[in-house]
């Protein structure tokens, strides 16, 4: 199922919303215009790599920018053009409507905190990978875990493939977004059955820390409404 548009209208300019799209997209092509060695450079400096997080505090000589700078940075970085085109398209069915209702200075600091929040759950389930995790994915499913408590019955329209064809149909929020989260949860616990430190993938556990971190943040940090 691929989300195409929610039918609830935006109260106010989603500026943040924008802005953190326009934003990703620009460093996004910066990645693009990079030789192979500097964006390789790029990744292992500012993606997050987990043994970097948690040696340093097993007496291992990483500099500290390195072990938690990532944290933030990696949310800023893609790995492809799916990615990217993925990770923002989600972030701006769902993200114009929490950001109405937290407004604009806390769904930044919403959309930041779910990011930090999906990461420290990828490291927590991958603390030994060497594989530098990169991405919006952590932030992207806060805000799906804020709307699914803000919008349960929002009609989304979404393109659903029956067989060999497409079509088009209006289903509850809360279908699309448990349904996605319920493939978070067996994609990551499959994957901690399968687990290689050396071997690339989803990072499964950031979109599920993401997207219960966000419910928790919604919940701290929504102002009064009526």
């Amino acid at each position: 199922m691929i989300p195409l548009k929610d039918r609830i209208p935006h109260k106010s300019f989603p500026f943040i919303t924008l802005l953190l799209i326009a934003g990703n997209c620009a460093i996004f092509i910066q990645e693009l215009l990079l030789t192979a060695p500097q964006r390789d450079l790029l990744v292992q400096s500012y993606a997050l790599v987990p043994w970097k997080s948690t040696a340093i505090f097993l007496g291992h000589d990483v500099p500290v920018a390195q072990a938690f700078l990532p944290f933030i940075t990696s949310m800023f970085l893609h790995g492809g053009w799916m990615h990217i085109i993925g990770n923002m398209w989600f972030l701006w069915i769902f993200g114009d409507n929490v950001e109405d209702r937290l407004g604009h200075v806390r769904y930044l600091a919403f959309y930041l905190g779910s990011g930090l929040v999906g990461a420290l759950a990828h490291v927590a389930f991958n603390f030994a990978s060497l594989v530098p995790t990169l991405g919006a994915s952590g932030a992207v499913a806060g805000v799906m875990g804020a709307y699914l408590v803000l919008f349960p019955g929002a009609r989304i329209l979404t393109l659903v493939p029956i067989f060999v064809f497409l079509t088009t149909v209006e289903l509850p929020a809360y279908v699309i977004l448990l349904y996605w989260i319920l493939l978070q949860f067996l994609s990551g616990t499959v994957s901690l059955a399968m687990s290689d430190a050396s071997a690339g993938g989803v990072a499964w556990f950031a979109h599920i820390g993401g997207f219960l971190g966000g419910i928790v943040l919604l919940f701290l940090l929504r102002k009064g409404h009526r």
